[in-house]
Protein backbone atom coordinates (compact mmCIF):
# COMPACT_ATOMS: atom_id res chain seq x y z
CA UNK A 1 0.00 0.00 0.00
CA UNK A 2 1.42 3.33 -1.06
CA UNK A 3 0.23 5.92 1.39
CA UNK A 4 -0.34 9.48 0.27
CA UNK A 5 -0.10 11.59 3.38
CA UNK A 6 -1.16 15.17 4.03
CA UNK A 7 0.08 16.49 7.36
CA UNK A 8 -1.03 19.66 9.08
CA UNK A 9 -0.62 21.19 12.50
CA UNK A 10 -3.89 22.80 13.50
CA UNK A 11 -2.65 24.60 16.57
CA UNK A 12 0.22 24.81 19.01
CA UNK A 13 -0.24 25.90 22.57
CA UNK A 14 2.33 26.43 25.31
CA UNK A 15 1.03 27.61 28.66
CA UNK A 16 3.07 28.47 31.73
CA UNK A 17 1.32 27.40 34.91
CA UNK A 18 2.08 28.15 38.52
CA UNK A 19 2.67 24.46 39.18
CA UNK A 20 4.09 23.51 35.80
CA UNK A 21 3.84 23.95 32.08
CA UNK A 22 1.66 22.48 29.34
CA UNK A 23 2.22 22.05 25.63
CA UNK A 24 -0.54 20.90 23.29
CA UNK A 25 -0.81 20.47 19.54
CA UNK A 26 -3.25 18.95 17.08
CA UNK A 27 -1.74 16.80 14.32
CA UNK A 28 -3.83 16.12 11.21
CA UNK A 29 -3.11 13.36 8.67
CA UNK A 30 -4.94 12.05 5.62
CA UNK A 31 -3.87 8.62 4.39
CA UNK A 32 -5.20 7.00 1.21
CA UNK A 33 -6.22 3.45 2.03
CA UNK A 34 -7.11 0.65 -0.40
CA UNK A 35 -10.51 -0.67 0.75
CA UNK A 36 -11.15 -3.37 -1.86
CA UNK A 37 -9.12 -5.97 0.06
CA UNK A 38 -11.22 -7.52 2.82
CA UNK A 39 -8.13 -8.18 4.97
CA UNK A 40 -7.14 -4.51 5.22
CA UNK A 41 -6.59 -3.64 8.87
CA UNK A 42 -6.10 -0.44 10.85
CA UNK A 43 -4.24 -0.73 14.17
CA UNK A 44 -4.30 2.11 16.71
CA UNK A 45 -2.07 1.28 19.69
CA UNK A 46 -2.36 4.10 22.22
CA UNK A 47 -1.03 4.23 25.80
CA UNK A 48 -2.36 7.37 27.50
CA UNK A 49 -5.48 8.86 25.97
CA UNK A 50 -8.72 7.98 24.24
CA UNK A 51 -9.63 6.71 20.78
CA UNK A 52 -12.69 7.69 18.75
CA UNK A 53 -13.33 5.93 15.42
CA UNK A 54 -16.18 6.74 13.02
CA UNK A 55 -16.74 4.76 9.84
CA UNK A 56 -17.73 6.47 6.60
CA UNK A 57 -18.06 5.77 2.88
CA UNK A 58 -14.65 6.91 1.67
CA UNK A 59 -11.13 5.76 0.81
CA UNK A 60 -9.03 7.90 3.14
CA UNK A 61 -8.22 7.61 6.79
CA UNK A 62 -8.57 11.06 8.31
CA UNK A 63 -6.68 11.27 11.59
CA UNK A 64 -6.57 13.99 14.23
CA UNK A 65 -4.32 13.50 17.24
CA UNK A 66 -4.16 15.93 20.13
CA UNK A 67 -0.72 15.53 21.73
CA UNK A 68 -0.37 17.05 25.21
CA UNK A 69 2.77 17.21 27.36
CA UNK A 70 2.79 18.42 30.97
CA UNK A 71 5.87 19.03 33.10
CA UNK A 72 7.00 21.01 36.13
CA UNK A 73 9.91 22.73 34.37
CA UNK A 74 10.58 24.12 30.91
CA UNK A 75 13.47 21.68 30.36
CA UNK A 76 11.31 18.68 31.17
CA UNK A 77 8.58 20.02 28.92
CA UNK A 78 11.02 20.33 26.02
CA UNK A 79 12.23 16.79 26.68
CA UNK A 80 8.66 15.48 26.45
CA UNK A 81 7.96 17.46 23.27
CA UNK A 82 11.04 15.94 21.68
CA UNK A 83 10.56 12.35 22.85
CA UNK A 84 6.82 11.67 22.57
CA UNK A 85 5.76 11.49 18.92
CA UNK A 86 3.05 9.96 16.77
CA UNK A 87 4.43 6.86 15.06
CA UNK A 88 3.15 5.28 11.84
CA UNK A 89 3.93 1.96 10.12
CA UNK A 90 2.68 1.17 6.61
CA UNK A 91 2.74 -2.58 5.90
CA UNK A 92 0.90 -3.30 2.61
CA UNK A 93 -2.64 -4.10 3.80
CA UNK A 94 -2.05 -2.95 7.42
CA UNK A 95 -1.68 0.63 8.68
CA UNK A 96 -0.51 1.22 12.26
CA UNK A 97 -0.56 4.34 14.43
CA UNK A 98 1.25 4.14 17.76
CA UNK A 99 3.08 6.16 20.44
CA UNK A 100 6.75 6.61 19.57
CA UNK A 101 9.46 7.75 21.97
CA UNK A 102 8.69 5.80 25.12
CA UNK A 103 10.92 3.10 26.60
CA UNK A 104 8.36 0.44 25.67
CA UNK A 105 9.26 0.18 22.00
CA UNK A 106 6.54 -0.79 19.52
CA UNK A 107 7.17 -3.40 16.85
CA UNK A 108 7.02 -7.05 15.89
CA UNK A 109 7.06 -9.34 18.91
CA UNK A 110 7.20 -13.14 18.74
CA UNK A 111 6.30 -13.61 22.41
CA UNK A 112 2.64 -14.52 22.82
CA UNK A 113 2.70 -13.27 26.41
CA UNK A 114 3.58 -9.78 25.23
CA UNK A 115 1.46 -9.83 22.09
CA UNK A 116 -0.72 -6.74 22.09
CA UNK A 117 -3.55 -8.80 20.69
CA UNK A 118 -2.88 -9.21 16.98
CA UNK A 119 -2.11 -12.30 14.97
CA UNK A 120 0.53 -10.23 13.22
CA UNK A 121 2.46 -9.95 16.50
CA UNK A 122 2.55 -6.15 16.78
CA UNK A 123 2.95 -5.00 20.37
CA UNK A 124 4.75 -2.76 22.84
CA UNK A 125 7.73 -4.39 24.55
CA UNK A 126 6.83 -3.50 28.12
CA UNK A 127 9.87 -5.34 29.52
CA UNK A 128 12.03 -2.46 28.28
CA UNK A 129 10.46 -0.22 30.93
CA UNK A 130 12.04 -1.87 33.96
CA UNK A 131 14.23 0.24 36.20
CA UNK A 132 14.83 3.92 36.83
CA UNK A 133 16.35 4.46 33.38
CA UNK A 134 12.81 4.47 31.97
CA UNK A 135 11.33 6.99 34.40
CA UNK A 136 10.10 10.00 32.44
CA UNK A 137 9.91 13.44 34.14
CA UNK A 138 6.68 14.53 32.41
CA UNK A 139 3.12 13.44 31.70
CA UNK A 140 1.69 12.94 28.23
CA UNK A 141 -1.54 12.02 26.44
CA UNK A 142 -2.41 11.36 22.82
CA UNK A 143 -6.12 11.54 22.01
CA UNK A 144 -7.00 9.95 18.66
CA UNK A 145 -9.98 10.85 16.49
CA UNK A 146 -10.33 9.03 13.16
CA UNK A 147 -12.66 8.82 10.17
CA UNK A 148 -12.15 5.38 8.63
CA UNK A 149 -13.56 3.58 5.55
CA UNK A 150 -16.30 1.50 7.11
CA UNK A 151 -15.20 -1.83 5.58
CA UNK A 152 -11.76 -1.81 7.26
CA UNK A 153 -10.99 -4.27 10.09
CA UNK A 154 -9.96 -2.65 13.38
CA UNK A 155 -7.54 -3.42 16.20
CA UNK A 156 -7.56 -0.56 18.71
CA UNK A 157 -6.16 -0.33 22.22
CA UNK A 158 -5.33 2.11 25.00
CA UNK A 159 -4.26 1.81 28.62
CA UNK A 160 -4.91 4.94 30.70
CA UNK A 161 -6.77 8.25 30.70
CA UNK A 162 -9.23 7.54 27.94
CA UNK A 163 -12.29 5.73 26.66
CA UNK A 164 -12.65 3.97 23.30
CA UNK A 165 -15.63 4.48 21.00
CA UNK A 166 -16.22 2.92 17.59
CA UNK A 167 -19.26 3.67 15.40
CA UNK A 168 -20.59 2.82 11.94
CA UNK A 169 -18.01 0.13 11.11
CA UNK A 170 -18.81 -2.93 8.95
CA UNK A 171 -15.55 -4.83 9.49
CA UNK A 172 -14.42 -7.14 12.27
CA UNK A 173 -12.88 -5.51 15.33
CA UNK A 174 -10.86 -6.18 18.45
CA UNK A 175 -10.90 -3.47 21.12
CA UNK A 176 -8.83 -3.46 24.34
CA UNK A 177 -8.76 -0.96 27.20
CA UNK A 178 -7.46 -1.02 30.77
CA UNK A 179 -8.79 2.02 32.65
CA UNK A 180 -11.75 3.22 30.64
CA UNK A 181 -15.01 2.38 28.92
CA UNK A 182 -15.60 0.77 25.53
CA UNK A 183 -18.55 1.73 23.33
CA UNK A 184 -19.28 -0.01 20.00
CA UNK A 185 -22.32 1.34 18.15
CA UNK A 186 -23.96 0.70 14.81
CA UNK A 187 -21.77 -2.35 14.07
CA UNK A 188 -22.47 -5.52 12.07
CA UNK A 189 -19.55 -7.97 12.26
CA UNK A 190 -17.84 -10.11 14.88
CA UNK A 191 -16.25 -8.17 17.74
CA UNK A 192 -14.06 -8.73 20.78
CA UNK A 193 -14.00 -6.05 23.51
CA UNK A 194 -12.11 -6.21 26.80
CA UNK A 195 -11.45 -3.72 29.60
CA UNK A 196 -10.45 -3.89 33.26
CA UNK A 197 -12.01 -0.82 34.87
CA UNK A 198 -14.95 0.31 32.77
CA UNK A 199 -18.23 -0.57 31.08
CA UNK A 200 -18.64 -2.28 27.72
CA UNK A 201 -21.58 -1.08 25.59
CA UNK A 202 -22.32 -2.83 22.28
CA UNK A 203 -25.04 -2.03 19.74
CA UNK A 204 -25.60 -4.20 16.65
CA UNK A 205 -27.67 -2.95 13.70
CA UNK A 206 -27.23 -6.38 12.09
CA UNK A 207 -26.71 -9.45 14.24
CA UNK A 208 -23.20 -10.97 13.96
CA UNK A 209 -22.66 -14.30 12.19
CA UNK A 210 -19.33 -15.17 13.86
CA UNK A 211 -18.14 -15.64 17.44
CA UNK A 212 -17.95 -12.57 19.73
CA UNK A 213 -16.46 -12.04 23.19
CA UNK A 214 -17.09 -9.19 25.64
CA UNK A 215 -15.28 -8.86 28.99
CA UNK A 216 -14.85 -6.42 31.85
CA UNK A 217 -13.40 -6.99 35.29
CA UNK A 218 -15.02 -4.05 37.08
CA UNK A 219 -17.98 -2.80 35.10
CA UNK A 220 -21.22 -3.74 33.37
CA UNK A 221 -21.79 -5.11 29.87
CA UNK A 222 -24.76 -3.76 27.91
CA UNK A 223 -25.44 -5.42 24.55
CA UNK A 224 -28.25 -4.66 22.10
CA UNK A 225 -29.13 -6.97 19.22
CA UNK A 226 -31.76 -6.99 16.50
CA UNK A 227 -34.97 -9.00 16.92
CA UNK A 228 -34.56 -12.63 15.92
CA UNK A 229 -31.12 -13.22 17.42
CA UNK A 230 -29.97 -16.84 17.02
CA UNK A 231 -26.98 -17.64 19.24
CA UNK A 232 -25.40 -19.87 21.85
CA UNK A 233 -24.66 -17.58 24.78
CA UNK A 234 -22.34 -18.14 27.73
CA UNK A 235 -22.21 -15.95 30.86
CA UNK A 236 -19.59 -15.92 33.61
CA UNK A 237 -19.33 -13.62 36.63
CA UNK A 238 -18.17 -13.74 40.25
CA UNK A 239 -20.30 -10.91 41.70
CA UNK A 240 -22.59 -10.10 38.78
CA UNK A 241 -26.02 -11.05 37.46
CA UNK A 242 -27.44 -11.75 34.01
CA UNK A 243 -30.51 -9.87 32.74
CA UNK A 244 -32.29 -10.14 29.39
CA UNK A 245 -35.56 -9.37 27.63
CA UNK A 246 -35.07 -12.27 25.18
CA UNK A 247 -38.14 -14.53 25.23
CA UNK A 248 -36.78 -17.52 23.30
CA UNK A 249 -34.16 -18.54 25.84
CA UNK A 250 -33.40 -22.04 27.10
CA UNK A 251 -30.59 -23.52 29.18
CA UNK A 252 -27.89 -25.63 27.57
CA UNK A 253 -26.05 -28.54 29.26
CA UNK A 254 -23.04 -27.80 31.42
CA UNK A 255 -19.83 -27.60 29.38
CA UNK A 256 -16.52 -28.86 30.73
CA UNK A 257 -13.31 -27.56 29.15
CA UNK A 258 -9.96 -29.20 29.83
CA UNK A 259 -6.47 -27.91 29.17
CA UNK A 260 -3.15 -29.66 29.70
CA UNK A 261 -0.77 -27.57 31.84
CA UNK A 262 2.68 -28.19 33.32
CA UNK A 263 1.30 -29.16 36.74
CA UNK A 264 -1.51 -31.31 35.36
CA UNK A 265 -4.88 -31.08 33.65
CA UNK A 266 -6.94 -27.93 34.19
CA UNK A 267 -10.75 -28.23 34.11
CA UNK A 268 -13.20 -25.37 33.69
CA UNK A 269 -16.94 -25.85 34.19
CA UNK A 270 -19.47 -23.42 32.72
CA UNK A 271 -23.11 -23.99 33.64
CA UNK A 272 -24.44 -20.62 32.51
CA UNK A 273 -25.04 -21.46 28.86
CA UNK A 274 -28.17 -20.60 26.92
CA UNK A 275 -29.64 -21.06 23.48
CA UNK A 276 -31.27 -17.98 22.03
CA UNK A 277 -33.80 -18.69 19.29
CA UNK A 278 -32.58 -21.60 17.20
CA UNK A 279 -29.03 -21.22 18.52
CA UNK A 280 -25.98 -20.59 16.40
CA UNK A 281 -23.20 -18.01 16.70
CA UNK A 282 -21.21 -18.21 20.00
CA UNK A 283 -21.55 -15.11 22.17
CA UNK A 284 -19.39 -14.96 25.32
CA UNK A 285 -19.95 -12.47 28.13
CA UNK A 286 -17.76 -12.33 31.24
CA UNK A 287 -17.42 -9.97 34.21
CA UNK A 288 -16.03 -10.16 37.72
CA UNK A 289 -17.75 -7.25 39.52
CA UNK A 290 -20.51 -6.30 37.13
CA UNK A 291 -23.80 -7.27 35.53
CA UNK A 292 -24.58 -8.32 31.97
CA UNK A 293 -27.64 -6.97 30.12
CA UNK A 294 -28.63 -8.61 26.80
CA UNK A 295 -31.48 -6.95 24.92
CA UNK A 296 -33.24 -7.53 21.64
CA UNK A 297 -34.72 -4.52 19.89
CA UNK A 298 -38.49 -4.68 20.15
CA UNK A 299 -39.23 -2.60 17.04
Amino acid sequence: MKAKICIGVAFLLGISLSQGQTFSEKIVKEVSFETKTLSNTLIVANINGGINVIGYEGEKIVLEVTRTIKAKTANRLEQGKKEIQLGMIDRADTLIFYVDGTCNKFGRNKSKEQNWGTEEGWSYNWSDCDGERCTIPYDYTLNFSLKVPYSVNLLVSTVNEGNISVANMKGAMRVNNINGDIKLSNITKEASASTINGDVDVEYVKNPDKACRFYTLNGDINAWFQKGLAANLSFESYNGEFYTNVEQLESLPVMVEKEQQENGMRYKVNGNRFKIGNGGVPLQFETFNGDVYIKERTN
